[in-house]
């Protein structure tokens, strides 16, 4: 283990590298080939449910909730993780765990079958627990490796690593799908299974780039006590206390509750859409699918910059208002997307505006922050707030496809959301953006 300074420029990379690890989970396992293989395999059944507690549920509708309990519990642990590995003074471990519980169960997601949905489902649920909860612990170790003045350059160095990272190994997934004997695979069904313990290798394996610099941290030589288990929870309190006294914080934090629940609800089931509602003929679609993840990470680094400029001139919240409002008519142009191409054009500006949201909603609460030296628990607060819209949103959509038997009927479910987030947001006091 390397012991280098804060702020060193080797150590700054190593923490920045992390993101080219774990972003293969986010866009081959969540977002591009696993949607498809699973579409696949109960395609081949020749059924699409499963039985739960002896009740048919709707496949679409189980990976939803599987979803909606992982983010649950992530939203609830983090916070007594975080609290336990503070007193521990070695994030590091927790950090690695986590990784190594994901990148296994990605390698586990080979033998999903559906002759066997409750280890495979197992797989799929700590494949997410994994991602998701290392990024607890590799957040938080920015303010310790980075001064202030370097941490914007440096939080901006991991995403476009996890980008480039990501993007490089889908493209590999890509020709193997597509191209199997090329690759001397039997078949594409065989080429996604691999893809999977592919994900799991790289982000185990880039990993410990990670490790071999990250510093363990600073033990605490006190006794362990119930204050430090409940930590987080107490820090979260905190700054729910600090809001009543900051009608504005409150308020923008009210309407992102709202429109995040929807957007990170529709990127997650975006592919799942694509494979069971569109009328792809002769067309390949798997290869359609993909073409669309890729079209939609190509376009949302446009959508940033753009919504950047947006929000320069016109403000961030009247940025935000404008987003939603896109949002709000894409949900409702989805319910009549029945083809290839208007699938292509609707994922074009699902891109834009995917882009383009997250960052300026970022951005808006870091401005909108009381002066405050404790910023860490504040951003906690605000990554619990997503984790738990997401847990309301994926349940919401998981419910309308399952009582209801379309995916698309759920889409448009959505788009109210949006539409109350943009309500919300013209009540935000817009001073001193």
């Amino acid at each position: 283990m390397a012991n280098l300074p804060k702020g060193h420029p080797k150590l700054l990379n190593a923490w920045a590298f992390y993101d080219w690890a774990n972003s293969v989970y986010s866009l081959v396992i969540a977002s591009a080939v696993f949607p498809i293989y699973y579409d696949m395999i109960f395609k081949e059944s020749g059924r699409n449910y499963v039985m739960l507690l002896g009740y048919q549920c709707k496949d679409t509708a189980m990976i939803s909730f599987v979803t909606a309990f992982a983010f649950l519990i992530v939203a609830l642990c983090s916070p007594i993780l975080s609290g336990i590995s503070d007193y521990l003074g070695n994030k590091k471990a927790f950090m690695r765990f986590f990784c190594y519980l994901g990148g296994l169960s990605c390698v586990g997601l080979y033998w999903f079958d559906i002759d066997n949905l409750f280890l495979s489902y197992t797989s799929y649920f700590f494949g997410l627990i994994g991602f998701w909860s290392s990024l607890v612990f590799y957040n938080s170790y920015l303010p310790d490796i980075a001064f202030p003045e370097q941490q914007d350059r440096v939080s901006a160095r991991g995403f476009s690593m996890g980008y480039i990272g990501s993007t490089i190994l889908l493209v590999i997934n890509l020709l193997m799908v597509m191209y199997p004997h090329s690759f001397g695979i039997d078949t594409s069904k065989e080429a996604m299974k691999i893809s999977f313990v592919m994900v799991g290798v790289w982000w185990i394996g880039f990993s410990h780039i990670t490790y071999y610099y990250l510093p363990r941290g600073n033990k605490n030589n006190i006794p362990l006590t119930k204050d430090f288990v409940f930590k987080g929870f107490h820090e979260l309190t905190l700054v729910w206390k600090q809001l009543q006294s900051n009608l504005r914080l409150k308020s923008y934090l009210y309407s992102y509750f709202v429109f995040i629940m929807a957007v990170q609800t529709v990127m997650l089931v975006a592919t799942y859409f694509g494979a069971t509602e569109i009328d792809w003929g002769s067309d390949d679609k798997t290869m359609g699918l993909i073409i669309s993840i890729l079209l939609i990470q190509l376009v949302a680094v446009v959508g940033a910059v753009l919504t950047s400029r947006a929000s320069e001139k016109f403000g961030n919240i009247n940025t935000l208002i404008f987003l939603n409002g896109v949002w709000a008519i894409l949900c409702a142009f989805a319910f009549f997307v029945h083809t290839p191409i208007q699938f292509y054009a609707t994922a074009g500006f699902v891109g834009l505006v995917m882009g383009g949201i997250q960052s300026i909603a970022r951005s808006t609460y870091s401005k909108f922050l009381p002066e405050t030296d404790d910023t860490a628990s504040f951003f906690s607060f605000y990554d619990v707030t997503e984790k738990v819209g997401i847990v309301i949103g994926m349940t919401i959509y998981g419910t309308i496809d399952l009582v209801t038997g379309s995916m698309r009927n759920a889409i448009v479910f959505l788009g109210a959301f949006f539409v109350l987030g943009l309500l919300l947001l013209l009540r935000v006091p817009k001073n001193n953006e």
